[in-house]
């Protein structure tokens, strides 16, 4: 029995002493920015000092099983980090990655309970491969703790997350609109799928994110593919090829009409920036 005490507080220790290894690691380190101004930077370790961590544990569709994570609410993340703003339920956010992946999401989609930034893995030491090349998601990644939290459409999981820029969409990113339209035009309506789904691995007139193909300078891809050949490839692009592109099933036609109008509009609204 004393042996198996003695074991069990010697795990205990192992544990605690390589989180602690893991909030002082000098590379994990988060920048918030706002109107392209660099705020402050915040290490993990002043992090954890200031918001207790918590273990989060469910369903990662990224690695489709259940996964374990010691974790910062998202929301207290953006508390500190943008400390005296007030409503940022309200704010608009794009959460950067190291590799060029940029994720919009809107602040009531950033501080809903159930999103987290992890900062360690509990099942796998150091960190379990993630995605098709097999990435380190270190220093932070976002997971959602909720059962209705799963679907990567509508709640991103960008992952060796590095900076979290607070935002006017329309205003950092102008070249990505179509201009003044109604409410109810598809062209509209596919601007508004671009910014919330394609936005994160694509470019618009070299602005978005920089995982995907640019999708309107020198060409817009409507200019070199059919349109139904452009459909079902966002509908499904392993019909096509192996991809790190994932499939958009619950996209619906109206959807893929509406994309389609977007990118047709664009056409007429190339621009290169000079940098």
């Amino acid at each position: 029995m004393r042996s198996f005490l003695a074991l069990a507080v010697s795990l205990a220790a192992v544990t605690a002493a390589c989180s602690k290894a893991k909030e002082d690691d000098p590379q994990a380190v988060l920048t918030f920015v706002e109107g392209g101004k660099e705020l402050r930077s915040l290490s993990l370790k002043s992090l954890a000092h200031d918001i207790a961590p918590e273990q989060v544990q469910g369903y990662d569709p990224y690695y489709n099983k259940d996964k374990r994570f010691r974790a910062l609410p998202l929301k207290r993340v953006l508390q500190l980090g943008f400390a005296g703003v007030p409503d940022l339920e309200q704010k608009e956010f794009i959460l950067r990655a190291k590799d060029g992946y940029a994720a919009y999401f809107r602040g009531s989609l950033a501080t809903d309970e159930g999103a987290y930034v992890a900062f360690e893995d509990q099942d796998v030491a150091g960190w379990e491969p993630i995605g098709p090349q097999k990435a380190n998601p270190a220093p932070f990644y976002v997971v959602w703790s909720k059962p209705e939290q799963k679907n990567l459409e509508t709640h991103p999981r960008p992952w060796q997350l590095a900076k979290i820029e607070m935002v006017r969409f329309d205003e950092a990113y102008p070249h990505t609109s179509p201009g003044p339209l109604p409410d109810g035009a598809p062209a509209a309506l596919g601007y508004r799928i671009f910014r919330d789904q394609c936005f994160k691995c694509h470019a618009i007139n070299r602005e978005g994110g920089r995982v995907g193909p640019e999708l309107n300078v020198p060409q817009n891809i409507l200019e070199y593919r059919p349109e139904e050949q452009v459909r079902a490839y966002i509908k499904n692009p392993g019909t096509f090829r192996f991809s790190n592109m994932p499939a958009h099933p619950d996209l619906k036609d109206a959807d893929l009409d509406a994309l389609v109008a977007y990118f047709r509009a664009m056409k007429d609204k190339k621009f290169v920036p000079k940098n």
